[in-house]
């Protein structure tokens, strides 16, 4: 793979900024985040810089990765928040476990599909961080019409928990919650 696998610095608010305006700008971006592009370009520079500043490295409730090319382009990113039992959740609902909550997964379209394996190299790091961080669960969301980011999502371990939430700002539609285990370790091999 032709890419650096990495978290963000703090002083990189531009560069997260310009990811998530690109993100929101895709075909699918209605299917795959709660925001518009309308919404997340009106924000000031001081929102870009406290978002990157609380998933840069060394920050312990949230971490974003990032793909970063040869040429220095960032072509892909998920995050992880970090979600303490009793808190609210992005969708209103409580949080029953500590867990991370994997957001904001976007890989640039060229670079989907195309073997470099970018997504699950994010996806990787974003996982290892959260065993490392101590959680043993991690979630994600999925509407139920984006029928190839819940294929990856099966790839990569993740399983249907049978929770359903309705789909902010749609009528009837919903966001499944998908769910991984952190791997038990059996006799030097990985159990999942």
């Amino acid at each position: 793979m032709n890419h650096v696998i990495r978290s963000i610095r703090s002083d990189e608010w531009a560069e997260v900024k310009e990811l998530r305006l690109d993100s929101l700008r895709d075909p699918v971006a209605h299917l795959a985040f709660l925001e518009t592009y309308e919404e997340a370009a009106a924000k000031p520079d001081a929102f870009w810089r406290e978002r990157a500043a609380g998933a840069a490295e060394g920050a312990a409730e949230r971490r974003q990765f990032v793909a970063v090319g040869q040429d220095g382009v960032w072509d892909g990113s998920v995050a992880v928040l970090v979600e303490e039992a009793g808190e609210q959740d992005i969708f209103g609902g409580v949080v029953e476990r500590r867990q991370g909550h994997l957001v904001g997964v976007y890989v640039r379209p060229e670079r989907r599909g195309s073997g470099v394996g970018v997504t699950g190299a994010l996806f990787d790091a974003a996982l290892e961080w959260a065993w490392e961080s101590g959680l043993e669960r991690v979630r994600l969301f999925v509407h139920e019409k984006n029928g190839r980011a819940e294929a990856f999502y099966r790839k990569a371990g993740f399983l249907p928990s049978g929770v359903a939430v309705p789909s902010p700002g749609s009528s009837g539609e919903r966001e499944l919650e998908f769910v991984i285990a952190r791997p038990a370790k059996s006799r030097g091999q990985v159990r999942y």
